[in-house]
């Protein structure tokens, strides 16, 4: 089982990464929800990376703007599509 605290860490270093490059954006939110984010998407939600559209996968809505970028490194999506933290690999 992936440890979620260093898969955390990287998930916070993607997102100041994809902040840099971009030039800007709030930082606050995607790292304050790192933990949360990591937790769900590697421990509690039945999602399959390979299968995105699995008819009996968990749906997450994100409400908070602001932290999207957190959201992009988990599921590997977004700016420069970044490796997902919550694999802790690059695909």
């Amino acid at each position: 089982m992936p440890d979620l605290a260093a898969l955390a860490r990287h998930g916070r270093l993607l997102v100041i990464e994809s902040v840099h490059q971009a030039g800007a954006a709030h930082v606050g939110g995607p790292l304050s929800a790192m933990d949360v984010l990591v937790t769900l998407y590697a421990r509690i939600m039945r999602v399959r990376p390979h299968e995105p559209h699995w008819p009996d996968r968990d749906r997450f809505i994100l409400s908070k703007g602001h932290s999207a970028i957190g959201l992009y490194a988990v599921r590997g999506g977004g700016p420069g599509r970044q490796r997902r933290a919550a694999s802790g690999s690059g695909r």
